[in-house]
């Protein structure tokens, strides 16, 4: 009898959630299989800035480089092209080839991202302003929140976040407070500047490059979301951290027992060196250029500063100009350097591949003649909803996307090029649907346990992910609201 249970027990598989590359393989064998039950069909495209009209018979033939805006009412059927199983099997590698300029600057990033982490920089600066201000900790929360959210809405910062644990749990124990706050310090402050994120090559810039857009657009509104949600989460951890320090059984960790190793600061955190200074300065300045260099200043009416045009071969020229720059103020030798940016590449190779494999989905919609299919349909859905509806729709779209394609490339890469052109139908901005996918994506991450960074920080910090998920709530919750009505304000105001 025991033996059965045992070999019955042993039987039970339990179950994985498969990989985003195994769950976009998937995408496109589903989709493949559409193209034989679908119609084929195009709409009549306008050349963006011009009157020329392409007929929906010429478009796929048509090989201008300018964006083309779907011409609402204009669909008609074509013949039908259905796609085989070798069709899905080359839909990747042909998905690379159309997305090959975000694929390498994706790798640059990786690279330019571990030279910078490999000078120590990063964590002096955050050491420094740790022993600044010892003493003042209340006041180090806001500061600390503003520095992760800033990392996290410029370059993604997530998984970078775990190396900081160390430094910032001893911090808040030493000052009287749980490990609670150090989780909300790290966690909401990365978390509200992805999912605010301006000019994040992770998430607003491959959603840009499949919209069509420069990373530029619209980072009004989210620059403006991203200031909210930084005061609305030093908020939120304040008062809470404000709560246990009068009162250590209000803390939600209370009845757990925990070693007592960060009960005092490490003093051994260095100093901030001036190399390292000039090197964060480096650091963050490339964003700075890449906000210049990307943002449409001519289309904004302001003819005063010199519109640059640039896209993705010059981003990845600028990170790659940085990462040299910053290994020569540190004296980094060339062996060195070159084999640190390759392993900052390697690391991000996967991210890479994921674009590539969801680009083959558009691949296959593509050659198969039915995305116009399915923004017929879709056009008939969103006609008669106001742009603030539309948008807000779309942001729940992309919750539930995102549950799915945890990966905010891959999101990107599949969504919007079927997202993007429905707000053209609606009347508003390709930006507002940037903006919308980003913050679903975003916000899932922010409590998600999918998100590594988070089971990761976490753990080292032994705190229950339950416990977490419970104490973080009400600001989920908020920020769900708080972005609906930002969306919805910002599509009215567009239209």
């Amino acid at each position: 009898m025991t033996t059965t249970t045992t070999e019955a027990g042993n039987m039970k598989r339990k179950f994985s959630m498969p990989t985003v590359y195994t769950i976009l393989f998937i995408i496109i064998a589903l989709v493949a299989a559409l193209t034989w039950v679908m119609p084929a069909g195009k709409y009549d495209y306008l050349v963006n800035g011009t009157d020329q009209v392409i007929p929906a018979a010429e478009v796929l033939d048509y090989g201008g480089g300018e964006r083309l805006l779907p011409i609402p009412g204009t669909y008609q059927e074509l013949e039908s092209s259905p796609q085989g199983i070798v069709d899905v099997l080359m839909a990747p590698i042909k998905g690379f080839h159309k997305a090959v300029d975000v694929a390498l600057f994706v790798l640059v990033i990786g690279g330019f991202l571990a030279v910078t982490m490999r000078t120590g920089a990063m964590d002096a600066g955050v050491a420094s302003i740790v022993r600044r201000f010892h003493g003042r900790e209340q006041l180090m929360i806001p500061v600390l929140i503003s520095l992760f959210a800033l990392g996290g809405s410029t370059y993604g910062m997530a998984e970078e976040t775990v190396a900081f644990w160390a430094v910032i749990l001893p911090v808040m124990a030493a000052a009287g407070y749980d490990r609670m706050v150090a989780a909300g310090i790290i966690l909401l402050g990365s978390g509200v500047g992805v999912l605010a994120s301006t000019v994040n090559p992770f998430a607003t810039g491959i959603a840009s490059g499949f919209a069509g857009l420069p990373i530029g657009d619209g980072i009004g509104l989210r620059l403006i979301q991203l200031v909210i949600l930084v005061v609305l989460a030093s908020w939120f951890v304040m008062r809470y951290a404000a709560r246990v320090k009068a009162d250590h059984a209000c803390s939600v960790l209370a009845d757990i027992q925990f070693d007592d190793e960060f009960s005092h600061i490490s003093e051994d955190g260095g100093e901030f060196t001036t190399r390292q200074k000039w090197t964060m300065a480096i650091f963050f300045g490339a964003f700075l250029v890449m906000i210049y260099g990307v943002i449409p200043w001519e289309d904004m009416g302001i003819t005063a500063i010199p519109t640059l045009w640039w896209w993705f071969d010059e981003l990845s020229t600028l990170f790659l100009t940085a990462a040299i720059v910053i290994a020569v103020i540190n004296r980094m030798g060339e062996g060195v350097f070159i084999k640190t940016f390759l392993e900052g590449a390697k690391d991000l190779i996967g991210v890479a591949l994921v674009v590539a494999v969801a680009r083959g989905i558009y691949v296959v919609m593509d050659n198969g003649v039915i995305i116009d299919t399915i923004l017929n349909w879709a056009e008939g859905v969103v006609t008669g909803l106001s742009s603030g509806v539309f948008v807000v729709v779309t942001y729940f779209v992309h919750i539930v996307l995102s549950f799915f394609i945890p990966s905010t490339s891959g999101l990107a890469t599949v969504s919007m090029p079927l997202m993007a052109p429905l707000a053209d139908f609606s009347g508003i901005g390709r930006d507002l649907i940037i903006t919308a996918y980003q913050s679903a994506s975003g916000w899932i991450n922010i409590f998600a346990p999918t998100a590594g960074h988070l089971v990761a920080g976490l753990a080292l910090a032994k705190i229950p992910y339950e416990r977490f998920l419970k104490w973080v709530m009400p600001f989920v919750i908020l920020v769900l609201v708080v972005t609906v009505i930002l969306l919805f304000v910002g599509a009215a105001l567009a239209a």
